[in-house]
């Protein structure tokens, strides 16, 4: 009877041990194992739902923010091209350097005049160069229609602007005549400067020659005669 007494006494034990496990391991998980290394560090620190899409939102407008401001900033370099105003000066001579260089090969028909802005601020050069090539034709050098563009053309500190000329017609039987250095005018008052002449001299018809409008670039077919 003693021995019974015992032995229900070590089951009841047994039992309630047994019932005190499956409690502590219901309680980490239906899986009977604790979650537990990297995976479960990461779930940890993830964001509850709504934090997360408000950082979403957050990091949206902050490259919203950056793209705009980008676009403004490349609107505004586009801008600094510029378009004459009331307020633009005309280039002088005192602020724009002219210089002239070969067009295409020999024999040498054209040449370029490359006029660029050299002060700290913005001025418009107007028209076409008024060139004088000999002392005995003091008439300006003809210009050509078709190479006018649209508006006066405004030179940003250090930017360019071309005119194309023609010398010749580029015959051996052609009346031409030596130039070393040559004379260019800027319409609207700018002045008058001297220029060299490449190569140390070229080669001037003066029924042929011709010279085209300030441009920007140097336009195919505009600027082609």
């Amino acid at each position: 009877m003693r021995m019974f007494r015992n032995r229900t006494t070590g089951l009841a034990a047994v039992t309630t041990a047994v019932l005190a496990l499956s409690l502590t391991a219901c309680g980490e998980g239906s899986s009977g194992v604790k979650s537990s290394g990297p995976a479960a560090d990461s779930a940890a620190s993830a964001p509850a739902p709504a934090q997360a899409e408000k950082n979403t939102d957050t990091a949206k407008g902050a490259a919203n923010g950056k793209n705009a401001s980008t676009a403004q900033g490349a609107g505004a370099a586009k801008g600094s091209a510029g378009q004459a105003t009331a307020n633009t000066p005309v280039c002088t001579t005192k602020n724009v350097a002219i210089s002239a260089a070969h067009q295409g090969g020999p024999p040498y028909t054209h040449i370029v005049l490359t006029a660029k802005n050299t002060s700290g601020h913005s001025c418009k050069l107007t028209g076409f160069p008024e060139i004088e090539f000999l002392e005995s034709h003091r008439e300006n050098v003809p210009p050509v229609a078709k190479s006018k563009p649209a508006t006066p053309v405004v030179l940003t500190a250090g930017a360019p602007a071309y005119a194309l000329v023609k010398l010749s017609d580029g015959g051996r039987t052609e009346n031409t005549e030596p130039v070393t250095a040559f004379s260019v005018t800027l319409q609207g008052g700018g002045g008058m400067t001297a220029v060299k002449a490449p190569g140390g001299g070229i080669a001037v018809n003066p029924a042929k020659w011709a010279t085209g409008y300030w441009t920007p670039e140097l336009r195919n077919g505009a600027d082609d005669f």
